[in-house]
């Protein structure tokens, strides 16, 4: 195994170990501290994090607001205090080592708002901004508003491209360094173009020459590109390390710092991580944002999936096949199916999936009754966690905050599953909680099973885990 020499991120010669910002409460100020004081890169997510009051305890993110704008409102100033407060901790741990970034995710509510408050509330305390799921063209102004370094995440050449021709040329001296996050194996939400076929993963490194070579174009021969996306152990990658095709490559473990004894997640999650096996994690397109991601194959989407197979087309008036009539809700609204898709509505009814609900796709979904009432309650409850939301219809853009479509029950509330699978998975039902939440992960979670790492039930430090990776295991 080659040696891992530092590398110059911001004027600091740091391991180039990153570890990977995760959504909500997962990558806290305790996890990206001790990431850092091992000598790395720690990621505070600035994604609804925790805050907590004068005796220590979380300040529980409660909602009052009457509309959904009030309520965007309430999530804003959580996500600032949140943020403000994992950054602190992540610093105090650091001891001065390491460097600490933020996460944010651009199609997140408030993006900008949060950032800047975040910002603002801690000067000189974060040392970078890392920010993907969509196209972050504003990051580059932002960096410079507050003087610090930024990493826009890609999947593609193209994609970074376009940033840099945009908007990010004209702050090239704070760009720290190009994550390359991997749309096929990297965990949570993922970059796949239409061109491209989720099924038949490509090879990432003529991905990253390419971005390499697109950097080369603008005179970026040195910014480091970050590796994210599949990165178990280094020694799977040595052909990369030193490697003058690519020019300096740092790598981002996401998944690993999952399992360790600082990793916040309940004890519950921890234990479903050892047992996946190969497959478990797959990609979706179930989620608000309208972007694929990956994630468990739980009960949670598998509910989901459930949905979307007892699925028919409907017509408002008798077209062609669609000529047997079929009543909806409790006024029974008469719309139109197929005589064949009327029988399969007969089957699922008699299973107990009586409720039927529309989608913006001129289709029905048939749920439980228990479901379908809190599909309605959730979409009614939305506290607009996201700019645009395709389960609520929500859209953060005034006057009408709507997106123009109708909700979607084939999706989800993202922030209530995130919420609770972060918080509530430690009590005695939390195997239960854990299964029938959204769980996210990289494809490679299953390997927490077979690495002799891992054996015994061995849950390691994040110093343990750094020095490990290091080994090249």
């Amino acid at each position: 195994m080659k040696s891992i020499n530092a590398i110059r991120f911001g004027g600091q010669d740091v391991l180039p170990l990153i570890e990977g910002g995760k959504g909500v409460s997962v990558s806290t100020g305790v996890s990206a501290g001790h990431w850092a004081a091992a000598g790395g890169i720690g990621t505070v997510s600035a994604v609804n994090a925790d805050s907590y009051d004068e005796d220590g305890n979380r300040v529980p993110q409660i909602y009052h607001g009457r509309t959904r704008r009030d309520r965007q409102q309430e999530l804003i100033r959580y996500a600032i205090d949140g943020g403000i407060t994992q950054v602190k901790i992540a610093r105090e741990i650091s001891g001065g080592k390491g460097r600490v970034h933020v996460n944010i995710l651009w199609e997140m509510g408030g993006a900008e708002e949060i950032i800047h408050g975040i910002l603002e509330g801690v000067p000189g305390l974060v040392q970078g901004v890392t920010c993907g799921a969509g196209m972050p063209y504003r990051l580059s102004e932002i960096a410079t508003q507050f003087a610090v370094p930024y990493y826009p995440i890609v999947s593609s050449g193209r994609a970074f491209n376009a940033l840099w021709r945009r908007a990010y040329s004209k702050a090239p001296e704070l760009l720290g360094g190009v994550v390359y996050e991997d749309p096929w194996r990297a965990g949570g939400h993922n970059g796949l173009s239409n061109s491209e076929n989720p099924l038949l993963p490509e090879d990432p490194y003529p991905r990253v020459l390419e971005l390499r070579n697109v950097m080369r174009k603008y005179g970026l021969d040195e910014t480091p590109i970050i590796m994210a996306g599949g990165v178990w152990s280094l020694g799977e990658w040595e052909d990369w390390i030193d490697n003058p095709e690519l020019g300096p490559i740092a790598f981002q473990f996401g998944t690993r710092p999952l399992l360790t004894q600082e990793s916040p997640i309940p004890d519950a999650w921890k234990r479903r991580l050892r047992n996946l096996k190969q497959g478990d994690v797959y990609l979706n397109r179930f989620s608000p944002t309208g972007f694929y991601s990956s994630a468990v194959n739980n009960s949670f989407m598998q509910d989901l999936r459930g949905r979307s197979e007892r699925q028919v087309a409907y017509s408002m008036e008798p077209i062609g096949e669609h000529n047997t009539a079929y009543g909806v809700g409790v006024r029974k609204r008469e719309v139109f199916v197929t005589a064949a898709d009327r029988w399969h509505i007969s089957e699922w009814e008699a299973a107990g999936f009586t409720e039927a609900l529309r989608t913006p796709d001129t289709t029905l979904v048939f749920v439980t009754p228990e479901s379908a009432k809190q599909i309605v309650d959730d979409q009614a409850a939305c506290m607009g966690c996201l700019s645009e939301c395709r389960f609520s219809n929500w859209s953060q853009r005034a006057p009408t905050y709507s997106n123009g479509q109708k909700a979607d029950p084939r999706s989800f509330c993202i922030q209530k599953t995130l919420q609770s699978i972060a918080h509530d998975g430690n009590g005695p039902n939390g195997d239960e909680v854990v299964d029938h939440n959204l769980m996210f992960g990289g494809t490679n979670a299953w390997r927490f099973g077979t690495d002799p790492f891992y054996a015994n039930g061995f849950t390691p430090t994040v110093g343990q885990l750094v020095e490990r990776i290091l080994t090249g295991q």
